[in-house]
């Protein structure tokens, strides 16, 4: 019993986590210095219709060499707690300079 229910658990784990893979994108030849970004990406439908646009050209300021993560971070899990039931959730965008 015991193992079945450490299996389950294990596998409600993953499930969960695989949400959290972050998306890496690279402009030109990718962040340089230290200098960074964040904004607020949110979804309805399950990640189907973004609610707001998330300008990452205009988070670069011009740049022409910056990295783009987008990632689900412990705050955006935390809010798809509340969220979820009505199919809202968000990601985190940031540029990095």
């Amino acid at each position: 019993m015991k193992k079945k229910l450490l299996v389950t658990l294990s596998a409600i784990m993953v499930l969960i986590l695989i949400g959290c893979s972050p998306h890496t994108h690279v402009v030109g030849n990718g962040a340089k210095g230290g200098e960074s970004v964040s904004a607020r990406q949110w979804y309805i439908l399950c990640g189907l219709v973004p609610l707001n646009n998330v300008d990452t050209k205009q988070m670069s300021a011009g740049a022409t060499d910056y990295t783009i993560k987008t990632r689900e971070s412990f705050i955006d899990i935390l809010l798809s707690c509340v969220t979820s039931f009505v199919t809202i959730g968000s990601r985190t965008v940031t540029v990095e300079k």
